[in-house]
């Protein structure tokens, strides 16, 4: 078994092929060598198509074949008699060139089905992205690129496009226009608008601003109720905290006025033990005394008792007024005034009633600190 080139399309195959697999060509006891050249052909050609040696068989080769006579050659027989030899007609092989041509056709229309399809599944994918897009320019680069696309997808684009484009104008209106309501539309208008976390956001400034200047525990109860996990909330929850501290709370008011009522009970009764009780041991200020102490306070109350006196009684006649000072956590002061009348019964003289408006503090230990009373003058 040799390996040789098909006679009739040059295909290399082996000389005991039935036929040839390109051209389909008979091979095997169809072929011959060329005695001269070695070239391989079919055995139903006349002569080997390189050298044109003819195709004699063997046995012809051994037979000695006397010529005929061969007459003098003149001029008029040499063109006359001389045989017409006609070139070797090639055989066409109208399979192979159909094959091939069909062959070639199917390539093409694979590479065509191919070609489309990638086209359209780029284009589809293209169309998906561009669709659920919040990008004014995505959408108008499909439409610049695909300008084949079908009319629906096109129209589906562009209807997406004109959406985002009157999105952008009404956030920009809402933005330049800081209002509330104009924010709270647009969010409603555009729930997947990209700009409603900033829209909900500038809400969240709007109420804390109003918040802080009402400064009241229900402003901020209000802010924090709107806006659970807003940006200020903490901060809501700490200035609520702070002015509720400072609200005088029903039992605060109660212990207050029980102590200045004890304090001038204990005067009035020259109690110098529960007067005692009433005041801090080191008051920064007593009728003009700064840094006064207890015994301070026990001959103020003894002076109130000169002699003469038969009946000494100090009564408080105006509403307190309490301010409230956290001194630190949980902790509080007082700064108190109220109007008190005091009345003197005297042995030998007319009984005297005096009002006074007084100026005092409680501190964080519920003892009076700072004292201090002037005459109103009627």
């Amino acid at each position: 078994m040799a390996i040789i080139k098909c006679p009739e399309c040059g295909h290399q195959i082996s000389d005991k092929a039935p036929t040839c697999p390109s051209c389909g060509v008979e091979i095997a006891g169809h072929i011959t060598h060329c005695p001269q050249c070695g070239a391989v052909y079919l055995k139903d050609q006349d002569a080997c198509p390189i050298c044109h040696c003819s195709n004699v068989s063997p046995r012809s080769v051994e037979t000695r074949v006397v010529p005929p006579p061969i007459p003098p050659v003149t001029r008029e027989n040499t063109q006359e008699n001389a045989p017409k030899q006609e070139p070797p007609k090639k055989k066409r092989h109208w399979g192979a060139l159909l094959f091939a041509f069909l062959m070639a056709l199917t390539i093409c229309g694979v590479c065509l089905y191919f070609y489309h399809t990638a086209k359209d599944s780029k284009e589809t994918e293209a169309f998906n992205y561009a669709i659920t897009s919040s990008d004014p320019l995505v959408l108008q680069s499909f439409l610049n690129t695909y300008k084949d696309a079908s009319a629906s997808r096109k129209d589906s684009i562009q209807t997406r496009l004109t959406y985002i484009e009157q999105m952008e104008r009404d956030w920009t209106n809402a933005c330049v226009s800081k209002s509330k309501s104009m924010l709270n539309d647009y969010i409603k208008n555009y729930p997947e608008s990209p700009h409603k976390g900033d829209a909900l956001n500038k809400i969240d400034s709007i109420d804390w601003a109003a918040a802080k200047e009402l400064n009241t525990i229900e402003g901020y109860e209000q802010y924090a109720k709107t806006h659970p996990n807003g940006s200020h909330t903490a901060q809501a929850e700490e200035e609520m905290k702070n002015l509720a501290a400072k609200v005088l709370q029903p039992e605060e008011m109660e212990f207050i006025s029980n102590l200045y009522r004890r304090f001038y009970q204990s005067i009035n009764q020259q109690n110098p033990q529960g007067l005692a009780e009433t005041v801090a041991p080191t008051l920064s200020s007593f009728m003009g005394l700064a840094n006064a102490g207890k015994t301070d306070v026990v001959q103020f109350m003894f002076k109130q008792w000169k002699d003469g006196v038969s009946n000494l009684n100090w009564y408080i006649i105006g509403d307190y007024k309490i301010e409230k000072h956290e001194v630190s956590t949980d902790l509080f002061d007082y700064d108190v005034t109220f109007i008190a009348k005091r009345k003197v019964e005297y042995e030998t003289e007319p009984t005297k009633e005096t009002k006074y408006m007084v100026t005092s503090k409680v501190d964080e230990n519920g003892l009076i600190s700072a004292y201090s009373m002037h005459k109103i003058v009627e």
